[in-house]
């Protein structure tokens, strides 16, 4: 999935998640007590798929690394035989590595963002279920 198809996906799920937000008024305590349960699921379960992404995404890199060392010293001894030449396929490398890695951190600040707004989302809703119990409270007193 592309930075902005992600984007699209968080603009979505904001959007979702402040429709329930403005319904949840109008539950009683057992579907709102639900609804926080189901908040607090999801954003539970973005933050461990954030967490093990990165995770793979560290072993990853760590296993590449020593590749990536002897594919560049091959690829520096090409550059001295064919300077002139290579020196345009380097810019053009050097930009797509920018590129990837751009698209890279594009993509994790959305994942970001999305497990950022299922938190917010779990955290309006178990405030609108602690005023319930407050006013419900205050009402029988």
């Amino acid at each position: 999935m592309t930075a902005k198809e992600n984007f699209s996906q968080l603009a979505d799920r904001v959007n979702e998640a402040q429709a329930k937000v403005k319904a949840a008024g109008a539950k009683n305590r057992a579907e709102l007590q639900a609804q926080v349960e189901q908040a607090q699921s999801s954003a539970e379960q973005e933050a461990g798929k954030i967490k093990a992404d990165s995770a793979q995404a560290k072993k990853e890199a760590a296993t590449g690394w020593q590749a990536m060392q002897d594919k560049w010293q091959s690829h520096v001894a090409d550059l001295h035989g064919k300077a002139a030449d290579k020196k345009a396929e380097i810019d053009v490398r050097k930009a797509e590595r920018r590129a990837t890695s751009a698209e890279d951190y594009a993509d994790d600040a959305v994942s970001f963002a999305i497990a950022a707004e299922q938190e917010a989302e779990y955290a309006v809703l178990d405030a609108v279920l602690a005023r319930s119990d407050a006013d419900t409270l205050a009402g029988t007193r």
